[in-house]
């Protein structure tokens, strides 16, 4: 190795901890895009960085890159969704996923690419799906209250569309971060950015019914301040978060194409339709920049259009 590549790889991200076979893999992975691939050093830490993404995604789930599923790789693909991760940025991240298992197979790590079958998300000028309040409701009808996790997941449900947060903030929400009697919460973003985000009196009401049978359990050591726990007294992950809306959309009958970000989506509309101010909004959500609000203008846009074409007299056939 030149020292030009002595000191690249220095510089590189770390892939998968850089310990052991992860380790291994990734200096394989490496030699597989300079040599075969023949691409550039910028290209080449580009897809090392991506790849990384899905790694500590894995890790996280307790899941080894060898025994990934397509289903796996799906909720990795939605979990980018869910932070917010624009379509063209998620097609380069899953691009470099597929260059990582094509590069298993090849050298033998694995039999069988799991992501021969994994769909990028369209890229072309699309507004996300949002949800009515008549909708909310009919998802949080939707929940069996018999089971002991009903009433958790009524109040995910209610917390998310309350207050419009993304889906890391929601399990990473703490039990010291509440100020219900205030009617707040407080909220750490991306970047690790702090906001204070104002709390309804139902999703309140669904966190003390939540809490009544949260007392009763047996938490883990460390879990104790997360407010959102499983059944074995361990925080949520995003993934879990996914499973559980979108399994209560179904039971409910929306159509719609459901994730933890839709109600986010739909806080930030029903906002803007309520005449809420942009700037507002963006400080609820925690946007650094105003452009990245400003898509909620196209989708008030929409719903006023189809309103007019469905009420406006010029427009209903007799």
């Amino acid at each position: 190795m030149n020292s030009q590549d002595r000191n690249r790889s220095s510089s590189s991200p770390s892939f998968g901890g850089g310990q052991g076979e992860a380790r291994g893999q990734g200096e394989a992975f490496r030699r597989y895009l300079r040599l075969q691939r023949n691409y550039s050093s910028n290209t080449l830490d580009a897809y090392l960085r991506d790849v990384e993404k899905l790694l500590q995604y894995l890790a996280g789930e307790g899941i080894a890159p060898e025994q990934a599923t397509l289903g796996d790789l799906q909720h990795f693909a939605a979990s980018l969704y869910d932070l917010g991760i624009g379509a063209r940025s998620q097609c380069r991240i899953l691009s470099g996923v597929r260059a990582f298992y094509h590069f298993l197979v090849v050298d033998g790590y694995i039999t069988d690419d799991p992501t021969e079958l994994l769909e990028s998300p369209q890229t072309g000028d699309h507004l996300p799906e949002v949800l009515t309040t008549q909708e909310v409701d009919m998802i949080e009808a939707a929940v069996d209250l018999s089971k002991w996790e009903g009433h958790r997941n009524r109040a995910i449900v209610e917390v998310l569309f309350s207050c419009g947060l993304r889906v890391s903030e929601l399990t990473t929400l703490l039990m010291s971060n509440l100020y219900l009697d205030e009617g707040f919460i407080r909220v750490f973003g991306k970047g690790s950015k702090e906001r204070l985000v104002p709390i309804s009196k139902k999703a309140i009401a669904e966190l003390h019914f939540w809490f009544d049978d949260r007392c009763r359990m047996k938490i883990k050591a460390g879990e104790q301040d997360y407010v959102f726990l499983n059944r074995r007294g361990a925080h949520l992950t995003r993934t879990m978060i996914l499973i559980i809306v979108k399994r209560l959309a179904e039971v409910a009958g929306i159509q719609k194409t459901i994730s933890p970000h839709t109600f986010r989506h739909s806080f930030a509309t029903a906002l803007l339709e309520g005449g809420a101010d942009l700037r507002v909004i963006q400080a609820l959500l925690g946007h650094e920049n105003i452009g990245t609000t400003e898509i909620y203008t196209h989708i008030d846009m929409t719903s006023l259009r189809q309103t007019i074409l469905e009420h406006h007299p010029r427009n209903i056939q007799d």
